[in-house]
């Protein structure tokens, strides 16, 4: 339920495994390869990888629950099992899909590639153009060019390709007669979160480092203050509070604003009946209202009657509000309970999510203490989530019985408004501050994970074609200013990308 935190986890721990094989194994096969060519051959290998290796992984978990399907179900399921296309065929499909050129291994290859190969010449022509600037920055200048060029190219190329979800087929304007021939209309968007991720990786580059300049000037006069020291270590709770919040609130009413994967997690860690969050959605758009019969008493009767609960419960006209026993799902009338419940349940399917993922990075290098280490990291990341989960249930509750009747009053109107969309304000604003619960490090990572979905929600998913150089624009400026700062100073560009590019940027 918490966005896509399960998708940024697995991100990081992609990511870290990766970039420790590059940096370990840089040497043992990369050392023949000419310096000017490594970073374009590691990005490459490295995108391939990443684009593969989830789809081969998932290939193999269907592949071996249809087998277990064949053994136990009955002969017409099996057959329909394995009508399915063969596991030869879906793997040499996969394996050939990673090498299309206008995919993601060839974007990664353009744009690590181009950027170092473009930098020798840029280089000589800032020798020559610019001689009153000092070296380094003609050294910074040239890389800065390199990258923004190369960024530019590699978005365009990755943009070329085609999408069934960002192409179609309309009449030629609204008064179109019979027989009219349809055109076929190209939407821009496809590579949004990308743009977005590079954007929010630019912006913390740029603001970190006028942050730290500040603090060092005012460590070196004495003036640093405490409430400077609090900024500085709320900064990416804070971010991670308010960007899973914004993703929380799109999936309640906006889901269509969420990738489809994330969606589907988020309704898979939520464990709710979608009946009751029809309800909220249905509240906060004035189709369900408290003491009006509006037709829509069938949407929670139902669940009154799936859960052998009173059925005026489910009546808006009649009972306002409805039970907070219908938010807890069978857990009984304490919202106390109901959240220790919700833990301790969410805790055992997050371990289910974490555990394997720390274990996985344990089989480069086994040890007892890294096992134990890899239960603690479970661990403490499952508490996380289910306190995540918890809070954004525990303030859905807050509000519909703790503060919002206190606050806003408990008449009709009060409750209307509280069920129309304060009360899932309330766990939204909540949710993400079990982030404290995460160490320093994971906190910024997953900060600036979740930072560009949150923004996505914000913007149109799919955009008029013509406006795409913005979105164009946007990815190269802040590609080249990552680039070179991870150059100059890899310590900047924070959590473990900053180590993955350096390892791949650097002859």
């Amino acid at each position: 339920m918490a966005s896509s935190l399960s998708s940024a986890n697995n991100s990081q721990f992609s990511v870290a495994f990766l970039g420790g094989v590059t940096r370990n194994t840089r040497r043992k096969w990369d050392e023949k390869i000419p310096p000017i060519l490594r970073p374009l051959i590691r990005a490459y290998l490295l995108g391939y990888a990443s684009a593969v290796a989830p789809r081969l992984l998932t290939l193999l978990l269907q592949h071996l629950s249809r087998r277990r399907l064949r053994r136990k179900a009955h002969p017409d399921v099996v057959q329909t099992v394995s009508s399915k296309e063969p596991f030869s065929d879906s793997l040499r499909r996969i394996l050939r899909g990673g090498l299309d050129w206008r995919r993601f291994p060839t974007f990664c290859a353009a744009l690590v590639g181009g950027s170092t190969l473009l930098e020798v010449p840029l280089r000589a022509a800032f020798d020559r153009l610019a001689r009153n600037l000092s070296e380094v920055a003609r050294k910074r200048l040239s890389r800065w060019f390199a990258s923004f060029i190369a960024a530019w190219l590699s978005l365009k190329l990755l943009q070329s390709k085609q999408s069934a979800s960002f192409t179609e087929t309309v009449p030629p304007n609204s008064y179109a007669p019979p027989g009219y021939r349809r055109e076929t209309v190209r939407h821009a968007g496809r590579t949004l979160d990308l743009s977005l991720f590079a954007a929010t990786r630019a912006l913390d580059v740029v603001v970190g480092e006028l942050w730290y300049r500040r603090k060092k000037r005012r460590l070196a006069s004495g003036k640093w203050t405490v409430v400077e020291q609090t900024i500085s270590g709320l900064a990416d709770p804070a971010i991670f509070a308010l960007s899973s919040g914004l993703v929380m609130w799109a999936w309640f009413y906006s889901p269509s604003r969420l990738p489809r994967a994330y969606n589907k997690w988020i309704c898979s860690a939520a464990a709710v009946d979608t009946r009751l969050i029809e309800a909220l959605r249905r509240f906060r758009s004035g189709e369900l209202q408290y003491g009006r019969d509006t037709g829509q008493a069938p949407l929670l009767g139902a669940m009154c009657t799936d859960y052998k609960w009173p059925q005026q419960w489910g009546d808006p006209a009649v009972s306002v509000p409805f039970p907070c026993d219908m938010v807890h799902m069978g857990c009984g009338p304490s919202c106390e309970y109901h959240a220790v419940s919700r833990f301790a349940r969410s805790f055992r399917w997050s371990m289910a999510t974490y555990l394997p993922l720390n274990l996985l990075l344990v089989v480069r290098n086994p040890s007892l203490k890294r096992l134990m280490r890899a239960f603690v990291s479970a661990a403490r990341s499952s508490t996380f989530l289910g306190a995540f989960i918890t809070l954004f249930y525990y303030g859905v509750c807050l509000m519909r019985n703790r503060v919002g009747p206190n606050v806003f009053g408990k008449g009709v109107a009060s409750r209307q408004k509280i069920d129309g969309g304060l009360c899932v304000a309330s766990g939204c604003l909540l949710c993400g501050w079990s982030i404290m619960i995460e160490n320093a490090s994971r906190r910024k990572d997953m900060a600036l994970f979740v930072a560009p979905r949150a923004l996505a929600t914000l913007l149109p998913r799919r955009y008029a074609w013509d406006k795409q150089w913005r979105e164009t624009f946007v990815f190269a400026l802040s590609t080249a200013v990552v680039f070179t700062c991870v150059l100059e100073n890899k310590n900047r560009v924070r959590g473990v990308l900053g180590n993955l590019l350096d390892s791949v940027l650097r002859p």
